[in-house]
């Protein structure tokens, strides 16, 4: 299997190469230019592995030039640091309707099912590419990924890494996360504007030639963790098929039954990881795209049109407070195969901040299974409060919005298929909005906060939230984008 950008089929590459590098030279996305297929058989057999060993089963039809051993040893050590055997629970909650629980790793975000083993695909990648270059990781972060990212690989060997996000636009909790992080090889600093800006920046970065030779002289090779990073997507595609075989071993579906995914998402990578397991033989129907108050995505599914030219707004689920979706333009490939047409829309895009696929490609989106709806700050906070006076259950702003989106969608739809809706953060991350939500006066302090709703519900604050009250701050800096070429290449000299 062989990696194309999404922008010119001619840029082909390797599964490592695609890690090493992050982004295609002519600023697409790495994709497989054909995809591996699951058969019922072989989904039957992943029922009875652990959750490591089912994640190496999947990456290994996803990253040819890995073996299996290689992927077993990376997938056993990124996950030997999640509080649950399970690693990605699921819980019932209502009518035929799940909980996938992805907070359970060392930050308590779902980004840490893929930040834990990118490090080590990283490393393995540079080995196999033979180039020894130092590889130094930029990220653009709305909240979690960034400290999911500097937790996997903060004191690496042969890595550095730089994180930037939103000033004022991530909660106190996540910014302490961030501004607190230990290690020698990482840097974190807070850029004026919101994400978008900061994740801009960050692409220009990348795209800068001049910067990338004087870089290469030196012997350091720029690379992302985000979700532009195939090796950061790929191992999102594996708790989709973890969360299939926990409904057949709980006997709930049969082999073969379709179910639902209800995803929030900003950046379209996580859905997305869940339209590359439908697309290798997971029995998937509807793939429903949650947005929040910012909701391009939901116009632009049920429009046809992605227009960034709107007011940004800050909610309280700030991890999707994204007008640019990045992810999308894989979508738009593996729909079309087109990518001069991809690399059309990309440009306008970027010149006008908009672009329309038209009708044909939008009824493709509808037939491949794409739904979409959104939840207001008013609906989230309402669903907060349903989920924990109806279930007992603590539904952070982003799975709220989740959790909105899918009875929206089973409301409309009368549909009954068992519905899965991905659950990305702990509640205690955004514990001051948990607080406003269920009607409860907030404290000043975010970690007061955090104790306020532990009394309320009875449930600790997670051990790597907690102890962030006593840890010193590291990282106050503040940038622009416009000087963020400039503060990497200090970093890096």
């Amino acid at each position: 299997m062989e990696f194309i950008s999404t922008r010119s089929q001619e840029l082909r590459t390797t599964a490592a190469g695609a890690i090493l590098r992050g982004l295609a030279e002519d600023g697409g996305l790495y994709v497989p230019a054909s995809l591996p297929r699951f058969s019922l058989e072989e989904i039957k057999t992943l029922k009875d592995m652990s959750y490591p060993a089912l994640a190496a089963a999947v990456l290994e039809r996803f990253l040819p030039g890995f073996t299996a051993e290689e992927l077993n040893e990376y997938t056993r050590k990124a996950y030997a640091s999640f509080d649950t055997p399970a690693v990605v629970p699921l819980r019932p909650l209502r009518d035929g309707v799940w909980s996938l629980e992805l907070h359970h790793g060392p930050t308590c975000a779902f980004k840490d099912l893929a930040l834990q083993i990118l490090p080590y695909l990283l490393a393995a990648s540079g080995k196999k590419c033979a180039d020894g270059h130092t590889i130094a990781i930029l990220v653009a972060t709305s909240g979690d990924t960034g400290k999911a990212a500097l937790c996997g690989f903060a004191d690496v060997p042969g890595t550095k890494i730089a994180v930037f996000y939103p000033h004022g636009g991530v909660s106190d909790i996540q910014r302490a996360q961030m501004v607190t992080q230990e290690g020698d090889n990482v840097l974190v600093l807070a850029v004026e504007g919101n994400f978008d800006d900061a994740q801009t920046g960050v692409k220009k970065i990348f795209s800068d030639k001049a910067l990338e030779k004087e870089l290469d002289a030196a012997g350091v090779a720029l690379s992302s963790a985000n979700s532009i990073n195939w090796g950061r997507l790929a191992p999102q595609i594996a708790y989709y098929y973890g969360a299939y075989t926990q409904l057949l071993n709980a006997g709930k579906i049969a082999l073969g039954d379709t179910v639902d995914f209800c995803v929030p998402t900003g950046n379209f990578g996580d859905i997305l990881a869940g339209y590359f397991a439908k697309k290798s033989g997971l029995p998937v129907d509807k793939l429903i795209c949650a947005s929040n108050s910012n909701n391009v995505l939901t116009d632009f599914l049920r429009t046809g049109v992605y227009d960034r030219n709107r007011p940004f707004l800050k909610t309280m689920s700030p991890s999707m407070d994204i007008l640019v979706s990045s992810n999308l333009e894989r979508l738009l490939y593996l729909v079309t195969e087109d990518t001069d047409q991809v690399a059309e829309w990309m440009a306008a895009l970027r010149e006008t901040g908009r672009y329309d696929i038209g009708e044909k490609w939008l009824e493709v989106l509808r037939q491949e299974g794409f739904e979409a709806y959104f939840a207001d700050e008013e609906e989230t906070a309402r669903e907060i409060r349903a989920m924990w006076t109806q279930q007992g259950y603590l539904a952070d702003p982003h799975t709220a919005v989740a959790l909105s989106a899918a009875e929206q969608y089973r409301q409309e739809s009368r549909e009954t298929r068992p519905l899965i809706a991905l659950s990305t953060a702990s509640p205690f991350k955004f514990a001051a909005s948990m607080l406003s939500s269920l009607g409860e006066s907030v404290p000043e302090s975010g970690f007061d906060a955090q104790e306020a709703l532990s009394a309320l519900s009875g449930q600790r604050v997670p051990a790597p939230l907690a102890e962030l009250r006593q840890k010193p701050e590291r990282f106050p800096g503040v940038t622009t984008p416009a000087d963020m070429r400039e503060d990497v290449r200090r970093w890096l000299a």
